[in-house]
């Protein structure tokens, strides 16, 4: 993604490395983390291929690392999403080892990443997902300043027999930027 590393005041977002993937396995082998993933736990060959796949040329996601101890924390989806139907429509996901859940840091790297996105990469929308009963999920959605646009219903099947909903919600360049006005004082347009 050429932008990478970038700080925020506790985190450094980077680029995976391949060597990353035993850290990647000790938070998505475990079934509190992956609860909410569609692919669920990853054994250590799912967790090698992860980490290869996305140390290779067209990344989906990046580590997320503690400034202080350099500590492989979680990662961060980043991805265009819908295709030519959606130009300039990316993805963002987030998942984070359980002993750094609930810690705000989910909120603060997203919040980095939306600002590359509309300020970097001039997004038009950026879109996220999660179950409605993932609650600390979309209140992330909503601290970053995203609307919950769809509700769909038993559109993700799990496993056989076992059907998903799922929230969409989104933001747009210019609800972004406003925010942002709005967070620093500045006034935006005329």
């Amino acid at each position: 993604m050429n932008f990478f590393p970038r700080e925020t005041p506790r985190l450094l977002l980077r680029d995976i490395a391949i060597e990353d993937w035993r850290a990647i396995h000790g938070y998505t082998s475990d079934p509190v983390v992956t609860a909410w993933l569609p692919g669920g736990l990853m054994n250590e060959e799912q967790s090698r291929a992860f980490a290869i796949k996305n140390a290779g040329d067209k990344p989906e996601a990046l580590a997320v690392v503690t400034r202080g101890s350099h500590e492989f924390i979680g990662h961060l989806v980043f991805h265009p999403w819908g295709g030519p139907l959606a130009p300039h429509t990316y993805e963002i996901g987030w998942v984070f080892a359980r002993q750094h859940q609930r810690l705000g840091y989910a909120t603060e790297a997203a919040r980095s990443l939306l600002a590359y996105a509309f300020e970097s990469l001039h997004c038009h929308r950026v879109i996220a997902t999660c179950q409605p009963e993932n609650v600390a999920s979309w209140r992330v959605m909503e601290r970053l300043g995203m609307r919950r646009e769809a509700h769909f219903r038993r559109c993700i099947l799990r496993r056989p027999g076992e059907w998903w909903d799922e929230y969409l919600y989104a933001v747009l360049e210019e609800e972004y930027l406003d925010g942002c006005a709005h967070r620093t004082g500045v006034q935006s347009g005329p």
